[in-house]
C-alpha cells in the first residue's frame, strides 16, 4: 500500500478538501466493494473473499485492517479452535450507506451502458 501512502500525502497537500478526506478514511481500492458487502451483515473472511472473488487474499486483508484502523469495520475474534473471526460494520460504517446509494443512482444514469446492458442480460 505504498501506493496508498503517497496518494494521502498528495492529498494532505489540498488540505480542507472533503474528497481528499474521503479518500484518506476509505483508503484502499477496495473499501467500496467491501463495506457494500458487509451492509448485508457480518461475515467471516472466507464468506467475504467468495462473495468480493475480484478481491485478492492479500488486498481483502489490507483494506479490512485500513477500514478497521479508520473505524468503519469492528473485527470480532471469538475464542473457538480454530479461531473464528467475524468484520462487521460500525455505526460509521453503516452511515456510509447512503452515500453508496447515491453513487449506485449516478451510476444508473451515468454509468457505461455497454456494461450496464451486460448486467442487465445476466439478471434476465
Amino acid at each position: 500500500m505504498d501506493e496508498l501512502a503517497s496518494d494521502n500525502n498528495n492529498c494532505k497537500e489540498k488540505a480542507g478538501s472533503s474528497i481528499c478526506e474521503v479518500l484518506q478514511i476509505l483508503g484502499a481500492k477496495w473499501a467500496f466493494l467491501v463495506l457494500e458487502e458487509l451492509l448485508n451483515g457480518p461475515q467471516r473472511f472466507n464468506q467475504l473473499q467468495r462473495n468480493i472473488s475480484i478481491v485478492k487474499t492479500q488486498s481483502l486483508t489490507d483494506t479490512l485492517r485500513h477500514l478497521e484502523k479508520n473505524g468503519l469495520v469492528l473485527r470480532k475474534v471469538f475464542p473457538t479452535v480454530p479461531v473464528t473471526v467475524e468484520y462487521s460494520l460500525t455505526e460509521k460504517g453503516s452511515d456510509f450507506q447512503a452515500a453508496l446509494k447515491e453513487m449506485d443512482k449516478w451510476v444508473q444514469k451515468w454509468g457505461n451502458p455497454v456494461q450496464a446492458i451486460e448486467s442487465a442480460g445476466k439478471t434476465l
